[in-house]
C-alpha cells in the first residue's frame, strides 16, 4: 500500500473517542447510502451496507473479506445479517483494537497491508469500502502509474476467490478541477494533513483497472449521498466544538472543520463523488 502504516495511523489513530463524537453510532466513516435523502445517518448507512452486501452475494455461509475494515462497522453489520465468518484487514492499530473490543463472534481483523496478506483459504466474496483512495500517491498519479497500482491490487484481490465470486466495492471519487485558489488549498490541504499518502482515484481509472480479472456487472454513483454524510458528520462534530477544544486541542478542531467544510463542499460542486460496484472474477 503506498499509504504507509504511519501515514494510516495519522488518518485514524486520532483517537476512537474523538471520531464517536461525530460519526454514527457504529462508527461507519465511509459514505452512507441516501435513497430518499429523509433518513437519518444511521439508517443511511445501513443502506450502505446492503447495497455492498448484495454486490457482494453474500449468505451466512459465504466466508468474507472485508478489505480496508475500519472500525469494523461492515463487519459488525455482516455479523447481524448472521454470515458465521467475515475477516477485516486494516493498517490501523487503533481499529484493529476497536473491532476485538466488540467480541463478535466468527468475526477476525489484523492489522496488514494488502500487498503482504495470504489467506489460508479462499474467500466467497469481497468487500472493499472507500480503501483504495490509500493505493496512489499524487507524485505516481502524476506519473501516470495509477491504473497499473490500481490493477495490481484488483489482480491481488483476484487471487483471494474463486472464478466466479463476487465483489463490492466502493471509493470515493475525484472529478472536476477547483478553479479558484481557496478551494485548491482546502482540497490539498485534507490531502496533506488528514489523509497524508493516498489520492481519490477518477471513475474511468477504476473501470480501466479491474481487467482483466473482473467485470463489472453494476456500478451506481452517489455524490449527493457523500455530500449528506460530511453534512451531518460536519453537524454533529461542531455541536461538540467546546469538548474537542478543551480535550484535543485547538489545532485538531480547526483542522477537522476545515477538513470537513471542504469535503461539502467538493461534493456539492463536482470535485468530488463516490462509486459503488458490483464486480465478478473472470
Amino acid at each position: 500500500m503506498t499509504s504507509t502504516q504511519r501515514e494510516i495511523e495519522v488518518s485514524y489513530d486520532v483517537s476512537n473517542e474523538f471520531f464517536e463524537l461525530w460519526l454514527d453510532a457504529d462508527m461507519h466513516y465511509t459514505s452512507a447510502s441516501y435513497h430518499t435523502g429523509d433518513e437519518t445517518l444511521e439508517q443511511a448507512q445501513i443502506q450502505k451496507c446492503d447495497i455492498l452486501y448484495d454486490y457482494a452475494e453474500i449468505t451466512p455461509d459465504t466466508l468474507t473479506l472485508d478489505i480496508g475494515c475500519g472500525w469494523g462497522s461492515n463487519l459488525n453489520y455482516l455479523h447481524g445479517r448472521g454470515v458465521k465468518r467475515a475477516h477485516g484487514i486494516t493498517l490501523s492499530t487503533a481499529q484493529c483494537e476497536w473491532i476485538h473490543a466488540r467480541k463478535l463472534e466468527g468475526v477476525k481483523a489484523i492489522v496488514c497491508d494488502y500487498k503482504d496478506y495470504e489467506p489460508e483459504e479462499k474467500y466467497g466474496a469481497l468487500q472493499s469500502i472507500e480503501m483504495i483512495d490509500h493505493l496512489c500517491s499524487p507524485a505516481q498519479a502524476n506519473k501516470g502509474m495509477a491504473i497499473d497500482i490500481y490493477r495490481q491490487y484488483f489482480k491481488k484481490c483476484a487471487t483471494w476467490v474463486e472464478p466466479g465470486s463476487c465483489f463490492g466495492f466502493q471509493a470515493i471519487l475525484r472529478n472536476r478541477v477547483p478553479r479558484n485558489r481557496k478551494d485548491l488549498a482546502d482540497l490539498a490541504f485534507t490531502a496533506d494533513v488528514i489523509f497524508p499518502g493516498g489520492l481519490n482515484p477518477r471513475l474511468e481509472e477504476l473501470v480501466a483497472a479491474v481487467n482483466p480479472y473482473w467485470e463489472v456487472e453494476e456500478l451506481r454513483t452517489q455524490r449527493v449521498s457523500y455530500g449528506k454524510t460530511t453534512a451531518e458528520w460536519l453537524r454533529r462534530m461542531q455541536q461538540h466544538e467546546a469538548l474537542i477544544r478543551e480535550k484535543w486541542g485547538n489545532e485538531l478542531y480547526d483542522d477537522y472543520d476545515r477538513y470537513l467544510s471542504t469535503c461539502v463542499r467538493a461534493f456539492e460542486n463536482h470535485y468530488s463523488s463516490d462509486v459503488q460496484m458490483k464486480l465478478r472474477k473472470i
